[in-house]
């Protein structure tokens, strides 16, 4: 499975970005798709996940300015981000989870990472 991330860049403060990721397999053989990130220095943090069957949980720095939302007919997932601050500056990473039959553990696929740059 391979994941393609984009729509990253240079934006100002209060600004919004949205971020896209597609797969190249179909959603219905995954149990959650979401989104992660980077800053330099630190450690990855996850910003928004959705569990099918579940809903979605997002991190606690980003709840009320971002939204995930998925369209699963196109095997996509996007990260609608409002009001952008400076601490946003990060590479976000999609993510997704396999669980097949059969298996014992999930499976984890990662994107390539799209940086995300939020001037003051």
């Amino acid at each position: 499975v391979q994941l393609q991330a984009s729509g990253g860049g240079l934006v100002q403060a209060g600004g919004s970005l949205r971020l896209s990721c597609v797969a190249s397999a179909s959603m219905h053989s995954f149990n959650a798709v979401g989104w992660f990130r980077q800053a330099p220095g630190k450690q990855r943090e996850l910003v928004a996940t959705s569990t099918f069957g579940r809903g979605t949980d997002y991190g606690s720095s980003v709840k009320g300015r971002f939204t995930l939302s998925l369209d699963v007919a196109k095997n996509r997932w996007y990260l609608q981000m409002t009001s952008l601050k400076p601490e946003d500056t990060a590479v976000y990473y999609c993510y997704a989870d396999q669980l097949l039959s059969g298996d014992l553990a999930p499976r984890h696929f990662w994107g390539q990472g799209t940086q995300v740059t939020v001037s003051s």
